[in-house]
């Protein structure tokens, strides 16, 4: 049967099935007729709300899952409670702070990535997700610190201040000066350019003979080529945070269910597919149960919404993956606000 529309419902319909909604969001537990005749306001007996449940269960938006347990909404039912009566609240002035604290920390943005999924988790007692953005920062300076015999520290400064470390391996028998040659030459083709754009006009100069590096600075070089493109590829594509929030009370009642979600949590590859729906969304989206195959076994919600850069071209999705009693209310404006500052740390 398809799902009414929220007009189509009587007043006296639409308020029992928000407070149905509303407190098995809440409690994660079936309400019953005593529960909604024992509300403020309703001035209903227990008959007349049952004979009101009973509708709305054949109308498809509520469900009993056994006799006498009161009823709960279906995933049509949150869904019509989600696009047609829930009212969103925003984030408070300490949770922006968080929020905002967490994003603008010191450090590379993978850091930022980390704290924010792993803030989001705790804000929304879901599990936090956030994709990596697909972008390289433009580098403007290099320089290789020896450490140990065998290894050296290339520090690398990007044009918007980042800076980051890699460790690399040295020959053992490298000469005097060959650290300084190197750092001098591969700073001097970083300029405004990604690593990847340098390491292609690096290449370009070592394979054709036009560059004056000497055998051992060459070998260096290369060396530093081969850990930075290993190291791009290894980055992550997803972080998944706060998994264990996953395990309340009411979701160990429910075991098999659990169990499903966390192991499609573990498949972050499918994750960031299905986050990938998101990217093109002009607001914050919301995938419950069924409405997508990766957790439809597991009876799950997700809450996404794509971050952008200063061009406005999307970067990454950031969101909370939970059961779908989630506070839809609260997690949403939280995802959104959250995302709106990732786009400001993007730039």
């Amino acid at each position: 049967m398809p799902t009414p529309p929220i007009t189509e419902l009587t007043t006296r319909a639409r308020e029992i099935f928000r407070l149905v909604v509303e407190g098995y969001l809440e409690t994660g537990t079936p309400v019953g007729s005593k529960a909604l005749a024992g509300s403020g306001g309703m001035n209903l007996s227990s008959a007349s709300i049952r004979s009101v449940l009973a509708d709305l269960e054949n109308q498809g938006l509520l469900a009993a899952p056994h006799t006498s347990a009161g009823r709960l909404p279906t995933e049509a039912g949150l869904r019509l409670f989600v696009d047609g009566i829930m009212q969103v609240a925003e984030p408070t002035v300490e949770e922006r702070q968080a929020i905002e604290r967490r994003i603008s920390a010191p450090g590379p943005i993978e850091a930022a990535l980390e704290a924010t999924s792993a803030l989001l988790s705790s804000l929304s007692s879901g599990a936090g997700v956030v994709m990596v953005p697909h972008r390289e920062p433009r580098l403007m300076h290099l320089q290789l610190v020896p450490l140990s015999p065998g290894r050296a520290l290339a520090v690398l400064v990007g044009e918007d201040g980042a800076v980051e470390n890699r460790v690399l391996k040295l020959p053992m028998s490298l000469p005097p000066g060959a650290l300084e040659e190197a750092s001098n030459y591969i700073s001097a083709h970083l300029g405004g350019r990604t690593l990847a754009e340098a390491a292609r006009a690096m290449r370009g100069e070592i394979a054709s003979g036009k560059s004056a590096l000497d055998a051992a600075s060459r070998e260096l070089v290369e060396r530093g080529l081969a850990v930075w493109s290993e190291d791009a590829m290894a980055r992550p594509v997803l972080i998944v945070r706060g998994q264990a929030n996953l395990l309340d009370e009411a979701a160990l009642m429910d075991l098999e269910r659990v169990r499903s979600l966390l192991d499609d949590l573990e498949n972050k590859q499918s994750v960031a597919d299905l986050l990938e729906t998101a990217r093109e969304a002009e607001a914050t989206r919301i995938f419950i149960g069924s409405e997508n195959r990766l957790f439809a076994l597991s009876g799950s919600a997700v809450i996404a919404s794509p971050y952008r850069d200063r061009d406005g071209k999307v970067v990454g999705v950031v969101g909370v993956i939970g059961p779908t009693r989630l506070n839809y209310a609260r997690v949403v404006p939280m995802v959104d606000f959250t995302a709106q500052s990732l786009g400001k740390l993007i730039g």
